[in-house]
């Protein structure tokens, strides 16, 4: 049996190692398809155990069967078998019955449990999906300034549930980061791994292993004597670790040259404080405005004042007297004064968000950016979505959707890009970027020889619970998804210059699951519907 489960447990792991490269963690929408796909594959691992037990159970039965037989017989095997009837039993037994026996030991119930594993493993996520779930953990953690701790404990803005990070699940957290080089979350999680094992939780991993990788990236983080203190921690639980004696040699030596240079004899003891959120500064990275970003995500630094808000108004939109809005025209209202941006009330159905749904999930891919020198669209890890593109002549929703945009904004969508539809997945963004093309990327939109995106009208199709805003670095404003409405702005002046304070970002979605769809306005079509202004930044 035990030999039975451990090729079992085998199948089972190369089930994970066989699958497909899906990035299912950039989309939240399929991976609702992966609850489903669990709940079915434990419904078949409950038949293999109830099968497994019913075997167990008869051969348990034969045991016990003969077992009173054989101490009978042994007894005293002459008079056992002096009798006719015991003879024939036994040759019986032995030529027909234990035969029986032997098949049903070979009997795999398991062959049900492995054939659905095998027609769903395909679909199942990789180790690149691990690792992008994990690393969306630590970017909310750090745009929304959230401590490993809460993380572990579930405790997230606006969940009612919660659910639990446990030792392992923290320590394998600490793992990802640290072999991405990201020495800064390895501590954090490293940390939270080692303060839940302290707290006496369960768990499989080994402290010397947390200790270890703790130490190592606190070493790296610059803070030698927590780096010394925690290795003495280390060769006190483990004094033939590999690694721990050398390192400890290392530091202190390291650390001694450090006091020299400072002309210092002793080195102050390392601070007892567990380390936390705020302890280490995170690095820099490539975004400049990324504290602001992040500021905005958080809600703050937005900067609507109340002389501002004074100059927002809302509004009935006809569309300039369009004959299919004089009936019932779209509640317009204003979000930001400069550059103008518009939020639209009603601008889509629940109806018709369910069909533009259906329609896309099939199709979603990892979204795609242009490549600014190639115009070629490729991926990119600083948006973290599934996108799909609709055509106008797929179904009457869409067509529809398309002719509304063309009534409320005055622009042709004859030149348009299809209307694209997004979904976000775990820790979900697009961080900061224009929509249209700079100076030094003239060939973004060749291809499509439309001009540039002189303009963005965005649908949210869901609400968001927490997370998820469309911020604007430049002039600290925050948009927040609300179901069924819909943002306009314009990337260009009239005159066709690029208007830069138009830089944007889709905040990471903490807590939700965010759908939108957005029509990018082209600037062929455009030349009577948006004359040329008299100044280049009219």
């Amino acid at each position: 049996m035990r030999e039975h489960l451990s090729l079992l447990a085998l199948a089972l792991v190369c089930c994970c190692f066989w699958s497909v490269q899906a990035e299912v963690y950039t989309s939240i929408g399929q991976m609702t398809d992966l609850i489903y796909t669990e709940m079915e594959l434990v419904q078949s691992l409950k038949e293999y155990i109830q099968a497994e037990e019913s075997k167990l159970a008869a051969v348990k039965s034969w045991a016990n069967k003969l077992d009173v037989l054989t101490r009978a017989s042994t007894s005293d095997p002459e008079v056992y078998l002096a009798h006719p009837v015991n003879a024939y039993k036994l040759m019986k037994r032995l030529n027909t019955e234990w035969s029986e026996l032997e098949s049903l030991v070979l009997q795999d119930p398991s062959d049900g449990f492995i054939s659905n594993m095998t027609v769903h493993r395909q679909y199942f996520p990789d180790e690149e999906d691990e690792k992008g779930a994990a690393k969306a953990l630590m970017r909310l953690q750090d745009t929304y300034k959230l401590d490993s701790e809460s993380f572990s404990k579930g405790k997230l803005p606006g969940m009612h549930q919660n659910a639990i990070l446990t030792v392992d699940d923290c320590y394998d957290m600490g793992k990802t980061a640290y072999n991405e080089a990201d020495y800064y979350h390895a501590v954090l999680w490293m940390q939270q791994a080692l303060r839940q094992m302290d707290a006496g939780e369960e768990h499989v991993v080994s402290k010397a292993d947390v200790l270890d990788y703790l130490s190592y990236s606190v070493y790296q983080m610059g803070d030698l004597p927590r780096a010394i203190e925690l290795t003495r921690r280390l060769v006190a639980i483990d004094s033939s670790h590999q690694r721990a004696g050398g390192n400890l040699r290392y530091f202190e030596k390291l650390l001694s040259k450090q006091l020299k240079e400072l002309n210092q004899e002793v080195q102050e003891p390392a601070t007892e404080e567990p380390i936390q959120l705020g302890t280490y500064k995170r690095p820099k990275d490539y975004l400049p405005e990324r504290e602001i970003y992040e500021g905005l995500c958080r809600g703050e630094g937005v900067k609507m004042t109340s002389e501002r808000r004074s100059r927002l108004y809302c509004r009935y939109h006809d569309g300039n007297r369009n004959p299919r809005l004089l009936l019932q025209p779209m509640k317009e209202e204003d979000e930001w004064d400069s550059p103008h941006i518009v939020r639209y009330l009603n601008a889509l159905s629940d109806s018709e968000i369910e069909k533009i749904k259906q329609l896309a999930k099939p199709r979603l891919a990892r979204a795609t950016v242009r490549d600014p020198k190639t115009g070629v669209l490729t991926t990119a890890n600083y948006r973290v979505s599934k996108s799909a593109w609709l055509e106008g002549e797929e179904d009457p929703v869409i067509e529809r959707v398309n002719q509304r945009i063309e009534d409320i904004t005055g622009l042709t969508t004859q030149t348009a890009e299809l209307l694209q539809i997004a979904n976000y997945g775990v820790g979900g963004q697009y961080e900061p970027h224009f929509d249209f093309s700079r100076k030094d990327e003239p060939d973004a939109f060749k291809t499509l020889g439309t001009g540039n995106r002189v303009a963005t009208f965005l649908n949210y199709m869901s609400d968001v619970e927490a997370g998820g805003a469309t911020v604007f670095p430049d002039f600290g404003a925050a948009i927040y998804p609300k179901k069924g409405t819909a943002v306009f702005w314009y990337n260009l002046f009239r005159s066709g210059e690029g208007d830069y304070r138009t830089r944007h970002a889709a905040c990471p979605v903490l807590v939700g699951c965010k759908w939108v769809s957005n029509k990018w306005i082209h600037e062929r079509g455009q030349e009577f519907r948006r004359p040329c202004g008299l100044t280049e930044v009219d």
